[in-house]
């Protein structure tokens, strides 16, 4: 292959036009083969699975906690209202109201060029902008499935003589994320396709491994196809295994 990329090179610089399969076998080899490419987008999905699975962690644990103080808020009876926990529950608002009003771009530049100013870690920025993202729209996610539990059921846990906090991790939460776990698929898939976008902040994932091939080669097709076709195989990927889980889910309760 190498020899034969040479052979057309040599056709193009004596300005010998090349045939269609010629043209596309050129523009692949420079794309994927010359001088080791394909390892850069090797290290590419690398990165990009590691700020994925980063923000992942991040916006489930934030996502879960606003989640519980909004239900735990709302579910306080009239006239005994919690003065600490309205004041959480107003900043929580206050949260999910900002970042699901404002854009991810501009939460990310405001993140790489006001708050972490000094930073040079793009990638960990860029991983905790998007935790802080994809928190808000979990926590969302979350709080409706736990609403949507029979409030029976937290009758019946308090009748038991369970307190609150155990009726919710026993009987509310699991009820809930059997509920919410294809909405939650939904936002861990958008997640990793987000990814992308810390490459507008120097975030070194894949994106940014095609933009460097692509400026050394003059061409885009190949390198953005190949991401392109990356990112839909690791959403199917991630797709089959949500539903095996979801299966493993619904075998479980019967």
């Amino acid at each position: 292959m190498a020899a034969q990329y040479e052979l057309l090179k040599e056709l193009l610089n004596s300005g010998t036009p090349l045939s269609f399969g010629q043209n596309i076998f050129f523009k692949f080899y420079q794309a994927f083969i010359l001088k080791d490419r394909w390892l850069q987008y090797i290290n590419g999905v690398g990165t990009t699975l590691l700020v994925t699975a980063i923000a992942l962690a991040m916006g489930v644990a934030l996502g879960s906690v606003v989640a519980l103080v909004r239900v735990a808020h709302d579910q306080q009876r009239t006239g005994r209202m919690n003065p600490v926990l309205g004041f959480f529950n107003a900043v929580c608002q206050v949260y999910t109201t900002i970042i699901r009003g404002t854009p991810m771009m501009v939460q990310l530049l405001i993140m790489s060029m006001v708050i972490f100013a000094n930073s040079r870690n793009f990638t960990m920025v860029g991983a905790l902008a998007l935790g802080i993202n994809s928190g808000a729209y979990v926590s969302e996610i979350i709080r409706g499935g736990l609403m949507a539990v029979d409030p029976g059921q937290m009758e019946a846990g308090r009748s038991l003589g369970l307190n609150y906090i155990t009726t919710m991790v026993v009987i509310i939460i699991p009820q809930a994320i059997r509920a919410v776990l294809p909405a939650l698929g939904n936002e861990f898939i958008m997640l990793l396709k987000d990814t992308s976008l810390i490459t507008v902040i120097g975030g070194k994932e894949l994106l940014y491994a095609a933009q460097g091939i692509m400026n050394r080669t003059y061409e885009a097709m190949f390198p953005l196809c190949g991401v392109a076709l990356i990112y839909l195989v690791l959403v199917m990927l991630f797709t089959w295994l949500l539903a095996k889980f979801e299966r493993r889910l619904a075998q479980s309760d019967r």
